[in-house]
């Protein structure tokens, strides 16, 4: 008799406590058929979901704990647990229980039963249902994925469900692929995508998106941030690195603050040309640095005591600069054309390299 197949589900997991159980219980009896292996990465939840897990391991021998310390994000979490895995097949969903664990078997039977790589569940397949998708996410997804169709290599066009958390691979097709997913990206599956370039063999089942019972979903301004640099970031080529794309994104925004601070210090103020500018620079180098921790660089984000040295290290990393960018604008304006505007970004296209390879090194300790 044939050994079974062997297979990994991959869960990440983040204050998950509530809803990890209930959702191990639906899988397990996956042991019926498969050579089972659960893989769990945890990114140190504070709720004790990693502790929870590790006293189910000593009962459940096909589960495995990841537990991840310094290091988060769910495009990481899921890089991790496939290079872990050690089946022939592997399935990554959430651990919310947004996913029906019903849609494992058949977004395996569709894998095993056709010359496929990949398998996604989508939410927008015309027989999938979304009781658990608001208005206005399914909107956001629905846009999302239309400028995500965009980017990616033609093959994929008909796909509708870029944005799915829910895919089912086999290993050995995928897992060169899978060293090369950024980390840093909106979502694993857009990447994965990303970076095969129209390679991979496709298929999208309908899924059931229930509503979640428990926990608060995860999506906030930072992923809406990640999903425009991966759209950047794909369109560019993929040379940029992601982070220089949301560092110069950032210094676009520090420009319009410091355009902005400039008049008003001169209109309200009374300040002279020369006078004002100092200020704006300070500003919109303030509002770069603090805007960069939120998001560029937040999986080493700094808080408390730490935030403030941190902006210190800034402002003495972009002083250099910020002198060059004062000394330009000022000359610029005062010997080539008495224009603020021109004067400013002058000025301001000096400071862009050194800032982000010595603050990304100096201030969050990022290569």
């Amino acid at each position: 008799m044939p050994s079974p197949v062997r297979l990994s589900v991959v869960l990440p997991t983040y204050n998950e406590r509530d809803n990890i159980q209930p959702l191990l219980d639906k899988l397990l009896p996956l042991r019926e058929q498969y050579d089972l292996e659960i893989l769990v990465v945890d990114d140190d939840s504070a709720d004790g979901t990693a502790e929870l897990v590790r006293d189910l391991a000593h009962h459940e021998r096909c589960l495995r704990l990841i537990r991840r310390v310094g290091r988060a994000g769910l495009a990481s979490a899921i890089k991790e647990g496939l290079l872990d895995a050690t089946g022939d097949l592997a399935v990554v969903m959430d651990s919310d229980g947004q996913h029906e664990p019903a849609s494992v078997r058949r977004a395996l039977e569709s894998l095993q039963s056709g010359s496929f790589d990949l398998v996604i569940g989508s939410r927008f397949h015309p027989e999938a249902s979304i009781l658990g998708l608001s208005g206005r996410r399914e909107t956001g997804s629905t846009w999302a994925n239309r400028v995500a169709r965009f980017s990616l290599p033609r093959i994929y066009a008909p796909l509708t469900d870029l944005m799915s958390g829910f895919l089912a691979v086999r290993l050995d097709a995928v897992l060169p692929l899978v060293r090369r997913v950024d980390v840093n990206g909106f979502k694993f599956l857009y990447e994965l995508l990303a970076v095969s370039r129209g390679r991979l063999r496709v298929r999208e089942i309908p899924l059931t998106f229930q509503p979640r019972t428990r926990g608060t979903s995860k999506l906030d301004v930072a992923i809406f941030w990640d999903f425009l640099i991966s759209i950047l970031h794909s369109l560019t080529l993929r040379v940029l690195p992601r982070r220089a794309i949301s560092f110069g994104l950032v210094g676009m925004l520090g420009v319009l603050v410091q355009l902005i601070a400039c008049q008003l210090l001169m209109a309200v103020a009374g300040l002279a040309f020369e006078q004002a500018l100092p200020f704006a620079v300070v500003a919109a180098a303030t509002s770069n640095y603090l805007i960069n921790n939120a998001l560029t660089f937040r999986f080493q984000r700094l808080h408390g005591l730490a935030l403030l040295v941190g902006l210190l290290k800034f402002l003495l990393v972009a002083s250099l600069p910020v002198l060059a960018n004062v000394g330009l604008a000022s000359a610029f304006y005062s010997f080539v054309a008495r224009d603020t505007l021109w004067a400013q970004l002058a000025g301001i296209l000096v400071v862009f390299i050194w800032n982000y390879a010595a603050s990304s090194r100096l201030v969050w300790n990022s290569p």
